[in-house]
């Protein structure tokens, strides 16, 4: 086969690598063995060791081994970005159990489904959130609820008095700062963070390698509740090794990390990138735009993925004179296209080159990113290390002609191993295509004379509203719980700022016809989901479109909304 974007091929890497045959765990090992005192993560002004962070890890092992974690056991992890989500995520793996990656904005309804399916008995979250979760346990029976409920305050994790240019934004001080009372679980035990980490308890033998499953992050499609996606350490350690080299890795590497590390960009292409190259983290539980500009600036970050957003948010601060962001020897992203216009600002003002990359749960992040010294603007880049990607027609599965549109399809060792119980959706996600095992990915794209993918449209249902995937069928049975309404269907609608935003239309039952609005549709989402699936915009229909079948035509809907 041709592969003519070898010609754009970083000159300073091979086109396949080796990657460590041996568990993430180590990964954390090795560097805290090589540098003990030097800074790996730094939180409010907080800096943490790699020889401290190495400690916390191994405690807080030896207490899930205490509480039962074996080998294998899926054990829920519910945080934004914090020191704490770093070290329970490395403690997992560490007591040779299974991540479970929980998105924080969920609300109760959606994460029942987080303990349920991974059959979890133990979970890691923050204050702020364990309230939620245990309304959500104590929803289960039984004998589906979890046995323990390990929480952590944020304040755990940096000096509440920090000053200057380290200080939070003031407008995070509410959640921030706030001390929550602890819940309580019906069949379970809640544990405080400081308890966890006063184990003295040696942590169990590692008995994990590279084959055994490492994270289960879910992923929502166009049918039924998320599915798990399994990753093996092997999976993840690929990208970690081959993403730190593609972006001139070092152990000088100092990263900004606010993309979400629940997240699998987050958690691959920044938290095991860095944990492998011995670097710096620079931690942000959110995103606030003069506070990314005073942690560049003062910290000289080398490396920053992101989503479009942020970037173009940070160009537009009033303040943005005052940062210095001639650290930087790396920007990238994905999630959304990179506006052209900002694209070029970046090069010209700055001499950066925006590196737009392509993956999903399913590949670990990236399977395309554009090579640093050769990007296209508002591409999805070339296959990745050790990867093999192709455009087919979605009907005859046969190989479409350069430029002309398919389906995207990969192989490579980043691809995950199938979907978690699900067999059935698993075998539907391959394909056997030239003696190879190909993920069908499920988005339309094409390719250019050159080897570089381009998104062109999504076979799937799917809307990406600032980087995140919502997907409808997942909207719309969150929906129909609320007793007023009887059909709705989930759509994209255009949004300046986000790209796409949800829209939802709904017919109400007869029984609720002007006893209900818009907006309090609206609110009821917000209540019940998390936020970047609530629709922005209900319209009220006396009728959805239906097939002979009676299945609702939603294309029809989608296409005169964008009309």
């Amino acid at each position: 086969m041709l592969r003519p974007h070898y010609k754009f091929w970083p000159k300073r890497l091979p086109h396949k690598i080796t990657p460590p045959a041996v568990s993430l765990c180590h990964n954390l090992q090795v560097n805290a063995a090589r540098y003990p005192d030097k800074a790996m993560l730094v939180f409010f002004g907080r800096v943490y060791t790699y020889r401290e962070v190495e400690a916390s890890v191994l405690a807080l092992a030896a207490r899930l081994h205490e509480l039962g974690v074996r080998k294998g056991d899926r054990v829920v992890l519910n945080m934004q970005n914090c020191p704490q989500l770093v070290i329970a995520h490395n403690a997992i793996l560490r007591a040779n159990a299974v991540v479970v990656p929980v998105n924080p904005m969920n609300r109760s309804e959606e994460l029942k489904h987080y303990i349920t399916d991974p059959d979890a008995k133990v979970a890691i979250t923050t204050a702020d959130l364990a309230a939620e979760l245990a309304r959500a346990n104590n929803m289960l029976e039984p004998v589906q609820q979890l046995a323990h409920l390990i929480v952590t305050h944020f304040t755990d994790g940096f000096d509440a008095a920090t000053q200057g240019d380290d200080a939070p934004p003031a407008t995070w001080h509410d959640w921030l700062f706030t001390r929550h009372a602890l819940p309580a679980l019906h069949a379970g035990q809640v544990h405080t963070w400081a308890d966890a980490l006063a184990c003295t308890a040696a942590a169990p033998e590692l008995s994990v390698g590279p084959a055994d499953l490492a994270i289960l992050p879910y992923t929502s499609g166009t049918t039924g509740l998320p599915k798990g996606c399994m990753h093996t350490h092997a999976s993840i350690m690929h990208n970690a090794v081959s993403g730190c080299m593609w972006a001139y890795g070092t152990a000088e590497n100092v990263t900004l990390t606010v993309v979400p590390m629940f997240h699998i960009t987050g958690m691959v292409s920044l938290m095991h990138t860095s944990i492998y190259a011995g670097g710096t983290m620079l931690i942000m539980p959110r995103w606030d735009r003069d506070f990314a500009g005073r942690l560049i600036s003062k910290y000289r970050a080398t490396h920053w993925t992101n989503i479009p957003t942020m970037v173009i948010d940070l160009l537009a601060s009033p303040h943005f004179d005052k940062y210095d962001l001639s650290s930087l020897v790396y920007i990238g992203g994905g999630g959304a296209a990179m506006p052209q216009p900002v694209a070029q600002r970046l090069l010209e003002q700055f001499g950066l080159r925006y590196c737009e990359g392509y993956g999903l749960t399913e590949t670990a992040a990236p399977s395309h990113t554009n090579p640093p010294d050769h990007p296209k603007q508002q591409c999805l880049g070339i296959p990745f290390m050790n990867t093999d990607a192709r455009v087919i027609d979605p009907e005859t599965l046969q190989e479409m002609p350069q430029g002309e549109q398919g389906e995207i399809i990969i192989c490579g060792p980043e691809v995950f191993q199938g979907y978690w119980k699900r067999p059935e959706a698993t075998a539907a996600a391959f394909i056997e295509f030239e003696g190879k095992h190909f993920f069908r990915s499920g988005d339309l794209g094409r390719v250019d004379e050159d080897g570089y993918f381009f998104m062109t449209d999504r076979l799937k249902r799917m809307i990406n509203a600032s980087g995140f995937k919502v997907w409808p069928a997942e909207v719309e049975a969150l929906m129909f719980r609320h007793p007023a309404i009887q059909e709705a269907c989930i759509i994209s609608a255009k949004d300046a700022y986000r790209g796409e935003t949800v829209k939802a239309v709904v017919v109400l039952r007869a029984t609720h016809k002007g006893q209900v609005s818009e907006q309090d549709i609206v609110d009821w989402c917000r209540d019940n989901m998390a936020v970047y699936k609530t629709p922005r915009v209900v319209q009220f229909v006396d009728a959805l479109p239906k097939s002979g079948s009676g299945k609702v035509m939603w294309r029809l809907l989608q296409e005169a909304e964008t009309a």
